[in-house]
């Protein structure tokens, strides 16, 4: 049996394997319910292994054993171990080829780790530790192998056998099957590894690099979609060029491939040559996808296509280095939408998803530092902390090192590193030399859990026309200091910025600084200011931090209307109201009215009155924070009033301004054929916010204009728009519109998913029970990964209605990670994940969500992934 209750891995019990792989052959033969798999590894001791004695254990799960041999000799029963995790030989050579073979039923496999079964054929998925589903091998990062891959199956089941690499040669056998022969040239570890057999619609196209070398480019999609496949081939393509442009970094193989499958784990996998994804991050069409799908689909296809180098060409040592790769990727997709959309908008599009995932883990019972310290199941520590915040640090060096300095620290990387496993140290060190910037400071961010929370005050000198701010910075847990890149500016009654120079220079530098927070407490005093300025403090936001700035409301009006930083623009407005639906949380439960400053609510008239400079920043400005980032703003977080508040702001709003509203909905209309891009997705972005704050108001009128929308859109983002303003609404046109909705699009999986997300994060009461129905409906699957998201991890993300103080929410949610842990538990703890903030709510709540909890760990066979999130969540 399995250990009940795994140990945790340590980082600093770290110690190189004691053999390495320099190849891997294997034959792969698909039959009815079996694979068999065929392995020949050329073996050696590893001459840095701190024992040479050591035996050879290679790592295995859910395998049948068939036979083993050292260089042709098959091995007696006495001659190894195996058990559910390990094949252990005491007595291996210094070097020798090791053959084994296994079999298993990729049908059975509901777990979708290692060779699974979907519905048009077999698929891989072997991040982080699925390669021991298909064979024995050391599946850890730092052994590199190269790989030759053979397959065989039936031509009709199986028309399509791919893996990593380049196709050496392919042929027919008897039966009516046949045989494919893949070649990777680039030694990977196994999480790399991937092998499709599959019956797919396939487009492809060439590619030139800008070295001149030609490519091809294939994206394999489920038969009848190929008219789906386009954008992302054309996101692919943009995404090359980019990474030409910015990093000189070219496409290495003869082909790259991309297949997608409605069955994944995950959004996307980076294997090498051979990217397999989530059909929801391939699949597009204007009538069954958004906009912000397509910018999905744009920023994932960017992001695995980057991996190439950063992560497969340089990968991570161990588990523990994770974000080297995770972070690291995610900052360059960031910059590439940035530069492919509104830089602005994505800035603010990215903040609002740190505040609201990676801010509370690092206030939960999962919070770790960006390279954690231990683990006890590794597919829990694929977190917003290791994406999000390792980005963020990424950035920080962007920002200290500025862009060319940034560069030559990357080619610096990759010319150390190319072919290795290396850690984030490497990385920091290779930045570091190439501009010869400390980042000793900076370097804690990697090891340090928790958000810094940074306080600044100004004093302006009128005498002497100075302005002094000082800034402190702290994260609770003691020791040195980190190095945060703060950027400000100074923002003048007249409402422009101040050129800023501080004391002891020669001269005034532009209209933003970064300064160095390197110490518990500094202070730095600008020179040469003629009147009281208002701070802009962390534009840009320069920092992950928490920030309290001491700006009174006058200030946060004043810098929503003037700030010429886009992000510190918006972050004042949501300042605001957050300051107004906490104070209107307070009313309430005193029982007094809400108050809503006629100041702030006129900034917000501004902020419609200029929408056309930039439709889409306007309508970010115009979303209000959302419960879940103001829930982490309370002592005692009250789900119940904060969304009575929230809900009252927005009414209070729409009411004021209904006619601007209307007029903007017909205003911003988009016409022609159907473009994601930026400038007409901004425009709908405006034209949708503005049909929300209509139906705020939610009478006769609005829902009559909704119930039009929906029936005249032309596209799936309006569709969509329209569809969820009337979830959340009682009117009879919400019943009418989502039968309408599923009766056109039932045999469309995404758009199916859709439906049912629309429904389980409704407002509306008996939300739960609308939930508990959709799970009966024909179309709901617990085993597909996409179905079960867009209904239990959809409603355990409404926080009226999973936080319900009765308990039913938890209650409802714990059954159901019982229940999908049974199938895979990779989706079952991150449903649990629902749970981390728990201890945030009041005395009743929480005695129900520790029963909640208590409950799925006593369940029979739990699963480690699940046992850890409820083990550490129940502290």
């Amino acid at each position: 049996m399995r250990d009940p209750n795994p140990k945790a891995v340590l980082l600093r019990d770290y110690t190189p394997p004691a053999f390495l792989i320099d190849s891997v052959d294997l034959d792969v033969d698909v039959r009815e319910k079996q694979a068999t798999i065929r392995s020949r590894l050329a073996v050696r001791r590893n001459p840095a292994a701190k024992d040479a004695a050591q035996p050879l254990v290679l790592d295995g799960r859910h395998l049948e054993l068939v036979s083993v041999a050292i260089d042709g000799r098959a091995l007696a029963p006495g001659e190894y171990t195996v058990d559910e995790d390990h094949l252990r030989i005491a007595e291996a050579p210094a070097a020798f080829t090791l053959e084994a073979v296994v079999r298993f039923d990729p049908w059975a496999n509901t777990r979708l780790e290692g060779f699974y079964a979907s519905k048009d054929g077999l698929f891989t998925q072997c991040e982080a530790q699925g390669f021991r589903c298909i064979t024995y091998f050391i599946d850890r990062p730092d052994v590199m192998s190269r790989y030759t891959v053979t397959l065989h199956a039936g031509r009709e089941r199986f028309p399509h056998l791919l893996a990593n690499g380049n196709q050496v040669a392919k042929g027919e056998e008897d039966g009516e099957r046949h045989w494919a022969k893949w070649e990777d040239p680039f030694p990977k570890p196994s999480y790399l590894f991937a092998m499709v057999a599959a019956k797919l619609d396939l487009l492809e196209e060439g590619f030139v690099t800008r070295s001149g070398r030609k490519a091809l480019l294939q994206v394999y999609v489920e038969p009848g979609k190929i008219d789906q496949a386009g954008f992302a081939m054309h996101a692919l393509k943009k995404a090359m060029r980019w990474d030409e442009a910015v990093f000189g970094l070219e496409l290495d193989l003869e082909r790259f491939m991309i297949v997608a499958v409605g069955d994944f784990n995950m959004g996307a996998m980076e294997n090498k040559g051979l990217n397999i994804f989530n059909t929801k991050y391939i699949l597009a069409r204007p009538d069954t996808a958004t906009d912000y799908d397509y910018y999905g689909i744009d920023k994932v296809v960017a992001h695995e296509y980057f991996h190439n180098w950063t992560g497969n060409r340089v990968t991570c040592r161990d588990w523990f280095q994770l974000t080297l790769k995770e972070g690291l990727t995610v900052f360059r997709d960031q910059e590439y939408s940035a530069d492919e959309y509104s830089r602005a908008v994505a800035r603010i599009q990215d903040v609002r998803d740190l505040r609201a995932y990676q801010f509370p883990e690092d206030a939960g019972p999962m919070a770790h530092p960006v390279r954690p310290d231990s683990y006890v199941e590794i597919n829990n520590f694929y977190t917003a902390t290791v994406y999000e915040k390792g980005a963020e640090v990424i950035r920080m060096i962007y920002t200290l090192l500025g862009r060319e300095p940034f560069r030559k620290g990357m080619d610096l990387y990759f010319e150390r590193h190319d072919g290795q496993a290396v850690t984030c140290d490497d990385f920091t060190q290779a930045m570091q030399d190439a501009s010869g910037v400390d980042l000793s400071g900076l370097r804690r961010w990697y090891s340090r859990a928790g958000t810094p929370r940074v306080t600044a005050r100004g004093v302006y000198d009128e005498a002497a026309q100075a302005f002094t701010l000082t800034v402190g910075q702290s994260l609770g847990q003691g020791g040195e200091p980190l190095h945060i890149p703060l950027a400000v500016g100074l923002v003048g009654p007249d409402g422009v910025d101040i050129p800023l120079r501080l004391e002891g220079d020669a001269a005034a530098s532009g209209t933003t600084r970064v300064l160095d927070l390197r110490e518990a407490e500094q202070q730095f005093r600008f020179v040469e200011v003629t009147a009281r300025p208002v701070p802009s403090l962390l534009r840009g936001f320069s920092a992950p931090v928490v920030l309290d700035g001491g700006l009174t409301d006058a200030d946060l009006t004043h810098l929503m209307t003037h700030d010429s930083d886009p992000f510190n623009r918006w972050e004042a407005g949501q300042v605001l109201a957050t300051r107004i639906i906490l104070a209107g949380v307070e009313a309430l439960k005193a029982g007094k009215p809400m108050e809503v400053p006629t100041a702030y609510v006129e900034a917000v008239g501004r902020i419609l009155a200029s929408a056309s400079r930039d439709p889409a920043f306007a309508a970010e400005c115009l979303a209000l924070p959302d419960e879940a980032i103001l829930a982490e703003q309370m002592e005692v977080a009250d789900p119940d009033a904060i969304h009575e508040a929230r809900r009252r702001l927005k009414r209070e709003i729409a009411e004021r301004y209904r006619t601007r509203f209307e007029g903007a909905f017909r205003h911003f209309t988009v016409t022609g054929p159907y473009s994601p891009d930026a400038n007409a997705a901004g425009r709908r972005s405006l034209r949708n916010a503005s049909l929300g704050y209509l139906m705020a108001i939610d009478d006769s009128t609005a829902r009559a204009l909704t119930f039009l929308e929906y029936r005249r859109a032309e596209n799936m983002t309006d569709t969509m728009a329209a569809l969820e303003c009337l979830a959340n609404s009682a009117g009879a046109e919400r019943e009418r519109a989502l039968g309408m909705f599923y009766e056109k699009w039932k045999d469309e999986a995404l758009v199916v998913d859709k439906w049912f997300r629309a429904q389980a994060t409704s407002d509306l009461p008996k939300t739960l029970d609308r939930v508990k129905s959709l799970l009966a409906h024909p179309a709901f699957d617990l085993r597909n990964p996409n179905r079960a998201r867009a209904v239990l991890h959809a409603f355990a993300g409404t926080a009226v209605h999973f936080h319900a103080a009765d308990g039913e929410g938890y209650r409802f949610v714990a059954e159901q990670v019982v229940a999908l842990d049974r199938i895979n538990p990779q989706i079952a703890s991150r449903l649990a994940r629902a749970f981390d903030r728990w201890k945030k709510y009041d005395a009743g709540r929480q005695a129900h969500a520790r029963g909640a909890l208590e409950s799925i760990r006593s369940a029979e066979g739990l699963s480690s992934d699940v046992g850890e999130v409820v083990g550490r969540a129940l502290g």
